[in-house]
């Protein structure tokens, strides 16, 4: 009889960055997905780790703790995951406040700038919808909608927050180089996610590799199939790892995303973790 290969989707979000469910819970729905290995990356923080890995253990399925990171290559914005590093490590944690700090002075300035277009939010209702200290433009998308401003986030993002909107205001810069610095010395591994979105090309992926990162995001829900022919082409050409993540939030902040829809083999999640430093 054959063997059921392996579910593994190692880039999901709980509700410390901007998901829907807390870690807790996110770890039963993915073993209730039939994921053998899941991998949490919320954006810009390790908060939730530990908690999601006592609850991975408790739940009988393997986890890989991570995060991901907005960064930039010369004027493009990208976004790398770090996966296997050390929820605890010092420079992870520090980085996390520092940004915490910038993403608050952000915040600021947007609520300045929607008030200037008569859409009054209250930084505490964008708290609110945080859950923890990571606040991005979701949680002030919620706001806007729950003042009746607009009527899904897609339209908050449309009409106001989204880039080039009027409200919007651009993000911390962290270099490409500087984030796969900060992953490895964390002991983790950095890859590319979901090159398609962000539209990297082989001159791009050059670079990064040359920087430190090993590993590309091949299969990705936006990912259409020439995008995954495409990337998955350039891993081998690159010599990256090809990765698979499902980039879940829950139904109610990324609707007709699924746990384990995507994924990858074993045999690259090995290769993936051999080559942390």
């Amino acid at each position: 009889m054959p063997r059921t290969p392996p579910i593994i989707d190692i880039h999901t979000h709980s509700k410390a960055s901007d998901g829907e469910y807390e870690a807790a819970e996110l770890a039963e729905r993915a073993a209730a997905s039939g994921l053998t290995v899941w991998g949490l990356c919320d954006h810009d923080t390790v908060a939730a780790l530990v908690a999601a890995g006592d609850a991975a253990t408790r739940l009988g399925i393997r986890f890989v703790p991570g995060l991901e990171l907005s960064a930039f290559l010369d004027r493009q914005e990208i976004h790398l995951l770090g996966h296997f590093v050390d929820p605890r490590h010092q420079a992870l944690r520090d980085f996390e406040d520092l940004l915490a700090v910038k993403r608050r002075e952000r915040m600021g300035l947007i609520i300045e700038k929607l008030a200037s277009l008569g859409v009054h939010v209250r930084a505490e209702q964008i708290e609110r919808h945080s859950g923890g200290k990571t606040i991005g433009r979701p949680h002030v998308a919620k706001a806007i909608v729950e003042e009746g401003h607009a009527s899904t986030l897609k339209e908050a993002f449309d009409r106001y927050i989204g880039e080039g909107r009027p409200a919007y205001v651009q993000r911390f810069r962290l270099e490409a180089a500087d984030a796969v610095a900060l992953v490895r010395g964390a002991g983790g591994t950095v890859t590319v996610a979901h090159p398609g979105i962000t539209r990297l090309e082989r001159g791009e992926l050059k670079r990064l590799k040359e920087a430190g990162i090993v590993g590309l995001e091949v299969a990705h829900p936006e990912h259409n199939p020439s995008m995954r022919e495409k990337y998955a082409r350039l891993a081998v050409e690159l010599d990256f790892v090809p990765t698979a993540g499902s980039d879940y939030h829950g139904a109610a902040v990324s609707p007709g995303r699924q746990l384990g829809a995507v994924s990858m083999t074993a045999e690259a999640l090995a290769r993936l973790e051999a080559l942390r430093p």
